[in-house]
């Protein structure tokens, strides 16, 4: 077996796993694939690397990538290593001495709610496709959802009577969510009066149908919202994660409790979570330099 046959069948085991997503993949083998290619530049073999290798390889990528991106390479080689360890091919990590990078959190980029209600308010709602679009919207906004949990409901998700929707994340962990009644009243209304004229089947499943009756994908709903937000003159860096960014920020603001904003997004670490009251504190910030006297 070859470096690229085991690189494979790392992948397989990792794909027989739940919760690895087929983005997870791809990445994984870009990074192993580089990693194989700097060993055979060294004639060295995937699962007897010298530890000098693996510490010129680290940082060289540290000098040209980012940190997150290293981090990610270290996560895949650590993942991939564990495995072979696991397997009885190796007797020994060859990373167990390499130091992951220090990652400074990122402030998600967010809108504020001005910028909010104008990107919710640009859809033409006299149209079928924009009562869609503007349902998306408001259900992103009011549950804080991830686009690709948005783009994937359906009909059945939605509680209309209890005005919850039913949302299926990562690892295909599910969560119960809050519609609240703007996003519930815009979500019967575009079930009332403009799913049935974009369905040519009404018996499938997908709450917001692209083309063929089939769910919209993610790129469609990406090219949708920046759509809207050059029509309410939003030229702030956009992507549908920004309004989830937007949920928990003003959920923060408003006084909600951080372990409450943790189950409505889904994160199963308060930690991840956590970067929003960073969010919070920089809005409080900037309030407090503008109005207070002696800010």
């Amino acid at each position: 077996m070859n470096d690229h046959d085991r690189r494979d069948a790392f992948l397989d085991a990792l794909w027989l796993e739940r919760g690895v997503s087929e983005n997870t993949l791809s990445a994984y083998r870009h990074d192993l694939s580089v990693w194989i290619d700097f060993l055979d530049s060294r004639d060295e073999r995937l699962l007897a690397p010298a530890a000098n290798s693996v510490n010129a390889f680290v940082d060289g990528r540290r000098e040209t990538y980012h940190a997150r991106s290293v981090a990610r390479l270290l996560s895949c080689l650590r993942r991939f290593y564990r495995w072979a360890l696991g397997e009885g091919l190796i007797a020994q990590d060859p990373l167990a001495e390499i130091e992951p990078p220090k990652i400074r959190p990122g402030l998600p980029a967010t809108l504020d709610e001005r910028d909010v209600e104008r990107l919710l308010a640009a859809p033409d709602v006299d149209s079928a496709l924009g009562l869609r679009d503007r349902a998306m919207l408001e259900l992103l906004y009011a549950c804080g959802l991830r686009v690709s949990e948005l783009v994937g409901l359906s009909v059945a998700a939605v509680n209309l009577r209890q005005g919850v929707v039913l949302v299926r994340g990562k690892g295909d962990k599910e969560r119960l969510v809050p519609l609240g009644e703007e996003a519930l009243a815009w979500l019967e209304r575009y079930l009332r009066q403009g799913r049935g004229e974009l369905m040519r089947d009404s018996r499938q499943p997908a709450l917001f149908p692209g083309r063929a009756d089939a769910c919209m994908t993610r790129q469609t709903f990406w090219y949708r919202i920046k759509h809207y937000a050059r029509l309410a003159a939003i030229d702030k860096p956009l992507s549908p994660h920004t309004l989830r960014h937007a949920f928990a920020t003003h959920l923060l603001n408003h006084g909600a409790n951080l372990r409450v904003v943790q189950l409505l997004l889904g994160h199963s670490d308060l930690s991840t979570t956590q970067i929003y009251t960073h969010v919070a504190q920089v809005r409080l910030e900037a309030l407090h330099a503008q109005h207070h006297p002696r800010g």
